[in-house]
């Protein structure tokens, strides 16, 4: 029996959430200011270019994830679940917003199950870095973009 790992980081960015909300939903600015190497869009939207239901496919170095947005709330919340790339089952993604202070509390949490019996300590290890890594550079991105 798999247990689903769960995953949390936060930031906060100097910038209201429309900022920030906007550099999550274009997939083609996350290789300049996240860990990951390139972007490229698989497929679009049911309504719009990057919106529910777009598949994204991400790469990084040998690692290839495939990302399809599954809820969008304007300037509040992204939502992702993984299709491919990485051996993770039920693999989703949500990158809530919340303005305080003048600027955006970023909380990015995930949760999935391993395939792999007794590798979740590993991906609850790694994803965590990468979150940690992609919500406080999104912060400083988006800090960069305000007004």
């Amino acid at each position: 029996m798999y247990h689903m790992v769960q995953i949390s980081a936060r930031a906060h960015a100097r910038a209201a959430p429309a900022v920030v909300y906007a550099l999550l939903r274009d997939g083609a600015s996350w290789p300049d200011w996240s860990p990951l190497g390139a972007f490229e869009l698989l497929r679009e939207g049911e309504t719009e270019r990057e919106g529910v239901g777009a598949l994204r496919l991400f790469r990084t170095g040998g690692v290839k994830s495939r990302e399809e947005i599954v809820e969008l709330v304007p300037d509040r919340r992204l939502s992702y679940e993984l299709r491919g790339g990485l051996p993770l089952r039920d693999y989703r993604a949500d990158v809530d917003l919340t303005p305080r202070d003048g600027g955006t509390d970023i909380h990015w949490h995930s949760g999935f199950e391993p395939k792999i019996p007794g590798t979740g300590w590993f991906y609850r290890w790694f994803l965590g870095r990468v979150l940690r890594r992609m919500a406080e550079t999104l912060a400083a991105r988006a800090g960069a973009a305000a007004p």
